[in-house]
């Protein structure tokens, strides 16, 4: 199971990438903000297997980005800090990067870029 290492890097970008460089992680966020809660709601919208979900669910609880309530016990809902979501302007800003340059003039936009809101 992965865990999560804080970095020590002394450069802001590095410590950040040491967390939100993981592809799963920045998408369970983004469905964070997009209105999901539960286990279940990030596998189905995610394909994630669970065990890659569990483990992730876990390291953004303990870099403060989620909390689970309740704590322990099932159907937990997964509920985003404030601290998740200042990472919200990040998020529109990489949807407009990738909405403007990595996609053709004729390609549809899903997700956060079409949707144009989150909810937090």
């Amino acid at each position: 199971m992965k865990t999560y290492q804080p970095s020590r890097a002394p450069c802001p970008i590095g410590r950040a990438a040491r967390l939100l460089g993981d592809r799963w992680i920045l998408l369970i966020l983004r469905e964070g903000f997009l209105g999901a809660e539960r286990f279940e709601e990030f596998i189905q919208r995610l394909s994630i297997n669970r065990a890659a979900l569990t483990s992730r669910l876990a390291i953004l609880q303990e870099a403060g980005l989620i909390t689970r309530d309740p704590p322990s016990g099932k159907r937990a809902r997964y509920l985003l800090t404030d601290q998740a979501c200042a990472l919200v302007p990040l998020y529109a800003e990489m949807a407009k990067w990738s909405a403007e340059h990595l996609f053709d003039d004729d390609e549809m936009t899903a997700g956060w870029a079409a949707s144009g809101s989150h909810q937090s």
